[in-house]
């Protein structure tokens, strides 16, 4: 491989593993936060890249306009989220976590057959802002724009959960709901609410993972699911709960992708299940995963 090759698959690695890490950080807030795994979570990133789609194109076609549509999509989302949290999941929490599992299971169901129902059957690719529709040379290889732009995506959105578990109050409940949230309970504090900001949070997160990566995939039904598994083993080897376990687990399994299917062309699907095999071999609860998980 030459230099200029490596230079190219790096930076795709790197790209794969920025919208994975944006949306199983948002999978692994709500885990450790509430302790729910949600089936539907890639519901919520296909809603994004589908909202990104019908909002991006009533714009110019330029980065400020794709950045507006990625926020109105990410709130809007947010807001199913809210109301799902508030109408299903709030009836959950005292029951068996088979019961939650099985209810955000039956809602990704639902909400293929709404994506269906409201925008086809047929796939749609937004277009990609002009100004990061090209390339740039690094290293003498040609890297697309667009790869380094969701680089920089997630790490502002890195940054941004930083500030918000540390530096804001309600973000360092969060923290301490992941820590404690029973102790949490006992000193007055409503859990329910931060529960609903969590959920809020993770639909979001995930919404903006694929609205960030819908100018290059084919929108459609079924994306739920493969990014449902694909963050799923992202959040399992970072260390579910952990967000910092989140980035080193998204980094794995970005770098698996893309030179597992260049070197092991058969084996290309089977290679971020072998890497959570082996993680979770040498360590049960992954990478950061603390003990309670």
């Amino acid at each position: 491989m030459s230099g200029e090759t490596l230079i190219i698959e790096i930076a795709s690695a790197l790209s794969i593993a920025a919208v994975l890490f944006i949306v199983s950080s948002g999978m692994t807030l709500v885990f450790g936060t509430m302790r729910v795994i949600n089936m539907a979570h890639g519901s919520f990133y296909m809603f994004g890249a589908y909202l990104l789609a019908i909002t991006f194109k009533n714009f110019d076609h330029r980065l400020v306009s794709f950045a507006l549509a990625l926020i109105l999509s990410a709130a809007a989302v947010a807001l199913v989220g809210i109301i799902i949290e508030f109408v299903i999941l709030r009836r959950l929490y005292e029951g068996e976590h088979l019961l939650q599992l099985l209810a955000t299971w039956a809602l990704m169901l639902i909400f293929e057959e709404v994506a269906i129902d409201v925008w086809g059957s047929a796939t749609v690719t937004p277009p990609s802002p002009v100004e990061i529709s090209g390339s740039l040379t690094l290293g003498g290889a040609s890297v697309p724009t667009f790869d380094i732009f969701l680089v920089i995506v997630a790490a502002i959105i890195f940054v941004a959960l930083w500030l918000f578990t540390n530096r804001m109050g309600i973000g360092r409940l969060l923290r301490a709901a992941v820590e404690d949230h029973e102790l949490l309970s006992t000193l007055g504090v409503n859990v329910r609410q931060l529960y609903t900001v969590a959920f809020a949070v993770g639909a979001s997160l995930a919404a903006l993972g694929g609205a960030a990566i819908a100018p290059q995939i084919s929108v459609g039904p079924g994306i739920d699911l493969s990014i449902l598994v694909e963050s799923f083993v992202v959040a399992v080897v970072g260390g579910l709960g952990s967000i910092n376990g989140a980035v080193i687990g998204a980094i794995i399994i970005g770098f698996a992708e893309t030179f597992g299917s260049r070197y092991f062309p058969n084996m290309s699907e089977a290679a971020i299940y072998i890497v959570m095999v082996v993680v979770l071999i040498v360590r049960p609860r992954g990478i950061l995963g603390r003990e309670e998980f």
